[in-house]
């Protein structure tokens, strides 16, 4: 009985030890765990911010793009009136003036043009420099005079200045579309920054998830077998006390005056020597494999 009382000992004294490697593995895992999710945490944090910002971006950037619908159509307009203030200011001139007389006007202008880039774009001497800045005044007086001569006629005056004036509000207006656009432009570009930052930033929280299940499914494979093997020792431990029990028992009767053992039936005593042998190998046995084995002194 001793041999078997030490025998089941450091069996359930080995048992008890993998238990509590099974715990420390379960408690590294599950700190670990820990550490996936607070991370991830943090960096859905993040992107739930991005996310957040980007929409802000995206209604600027609309409100702005219907500001610019808004106001090309208000530019289409000006448009619209300003052609038709030039093709009746055009149509005066053609009646003021003659064919020959627009046409010198229109190459003179042209030709001024044509001086003045030269003058920004090529290198001149001193002297040829001048030469082109005196022709360029004549140039330039020549026409003043002739369309000074144009406005001499009030209702050609009057329609000179719609004209300037409706060009000045069309250009006006195109700015202004411009302007919108730009600044559409770059809430756009804000709002694309934030989503491509989200997108990164929610890879990487995807990966620590990852990490998280893989290492919750080794801390809870962790964790059942530490249950397993715990109540494992506790079975050993009822199966040691009732042998302790027992064992005193009988060294109690075998002292006492005239003690006898009473033979068990042979039959229960074979089945309760095969569930022994089961025990001692490991394997679970139930309250009434139990019962027998106290029945017939073997614990």
């Amino acid at each position: 009985m001793t041999e078997y009382l030490e025998e089941l000992e450091e069996k359930r004294n080995q048992l008890n030890v993998e238990a509590e490697n099974h715990r420390k593995k379960r408690d590294r895992l599950n700190q670990e765990t820990k550490q996936h999710a607070d991370q991830r945490d943090v960096l859905n944090a993040k992107v739930k911010k991005l996310l957040q910002e980007a929409n802000k971006f995206k209604d600027k950037r609309d409100t702005l793009n219907g500001k610019v619908r808004e106001e090309k159509s208000h530019r289409d307009t000006l448009t619209h009136a300003y052609n038709d203030l030039k093709s009746e200011l055009d149509k005066l001139k053609r009646n003021r003036i003659s064919s020959s007389d627009e046409q010198s006007l229109y190459r003179a202008k042209k030709e001024l043009q044509g001086m003045e880039f030269m003058q920004m774009t090529t290198p001149l001497d001193a002297g040829k420099e001048r030469g082109l800045i005196e022709k360029m005044s004549r140039i330039k007086k020549q026409i003043e005079e002739k369309e000074k001569e144009m406005e001499g006629n009030e209702d050609f005056r009057e329609l000179l200045s719609q004209v300037r004036d409706a060009k000045r509000e069309m250009d006006d207006s195109h700015h202004q579309v411009n302007e919108y656009a730009d600044l559409a432009q770059k809430e756009h570009d804000q709002m694309i920054d934030c989503f491509s930052q989200s997108d990164k930033i929610r890879k990487e929280a995807d990966s620590c998830q990852e990490r998280f299940v893989a290492s919750k499914v080794k801390a809870d494979e962790e964790h059942n077998q530490h249950i397993d093997l715990i109540h494992l020792v506790h079975d050993y431990d009822k199966i040691l006390f009732a042998l302790r029990q027992n064992r005193r028992a009988k060294d109690r009767k075998s002292k006492a005056p005239g003690s006898s053992v009473a033979p068990a039936a042979q039959t229960g005593k074979m089945e309760a020597e095969r569930i022994y042998e089961r025990f001692k190998k490991g394997d679970k046995i139930s309250t009434e494999d139990l019962m027998l084995l106290q029945k017939h002194g073997f614990l």
